[in-house]
């Protein structure tokens, strides 16, 4: 879910290291990572060995149909240990300086089932005493794409992951100077790692092992850096109950219909 281009190469040798380790034991395992396919397409194809989902649609949507294999814990501003937030940008063109702001603005959202994009701006706003709702919500497609509406004037507001809102500090230096953080959204368990349900338990294990092994390897250092990725936590699934708590939060509150 974080692989931008500037860190390609970094979730590259991470995956290498991950083969080598399921090699290692016998397990076959793709000799790179598919870049091909749309973010969930793989979720429930019975083959999955290895992919990343938001917490909401693990939440809502994928219990039961996939396995949990683990929680990559990040140092990025805004996460704790499993846990993340999501920094709430306005355009500086906008005048936007706190949630009090917004209202008359238009949101740019990442994805409808996005926790981070969509329901951490919609939890923030009902968790803030005269917190105002925008005018109208736009669909942008990604987190990348939402910061470049706010740059480009074509949007006000946004919720942006904290871990992708640290890559942008990084790599998007020009979109960043055009927008502020005016609020951080309440903590969520983090984006987790699944598998399929047909993958063996042995596999499972296996895959936590090499995981906690890419935590452990000291010519990864480099990688994790550049990911922020500082550890490997197995959860239990009730831990993702917290999103669904924070959902019935924001659904009290009203929202503008999400369009294109």
């Amino acid at each position: 879910m974080y692989d931008w281009p500037d860190v390609y190469a970094h979730n590259d040798a991470i995956w290498d290291f991950v083969r080598a380790q399921l090699a290692d034991q016998g397990i076959p395992a793709p000799v790179k990572l598919d870049r091909g396919l749309r973010y969930s397409q793989p979720w429930r194809q019975p083959d999955l060995l290895l992919a990343q989902t938001c917490g909401f649609p693990f939440a809502t949507e994928l219990r039961g149909q996939v396995q949990l294999v683990a929680t990559p814990c990040y140092s990025a501003p805004g996460c704790e240990g499993t846990n993340y937030s999501s920094m709430i940008i306005a355009s500086r063109a906008s005048g936007i300086t706190s949630l009090e702001d917004l209202g008359g603005a238009t949101a740019s959202v990442n994805s409808e089932h996005s926790q981070s994009g969509h329901w951490a701006l919609r939890e923030a706003l009902a968790l803030t005493p005269g917190g105002a709702l925008p005018k109208r919500a736009v669909l942008s497609g990604g987190h990348l794409e939402s910061l470049t509406l706010l740059a480009n004037g074509d949007a006000d507001v946004a919720a942006i992951d904290a871990v992708c809102w640290a890559l942008a500090l990084r790599y998007e230096p020009s979109a960043v100077a055009k927008v502020r953080v005016i609020a951080q959204s309440p903590m969520a368990p983090g984006l987790p790692l699944i598998t399929s349900l047909a993958t063996p338990v042995s596999t499972l294990e296996a895959l936590r092992e090499a995981l906690q092994a890419v935590i452990a390897a000291p010519h990864l250092a480099g990688a994790r850096e550049a990911l922020f990725l500082t550890a490997i936590e197995v959860l239990p699934e009730t831990a993702y109950e917290r999103i669904l708590d924070l959902k019935r939060l924001a659904d009290a509150m009203p929202f503008p219909a999400l369009g294109a």
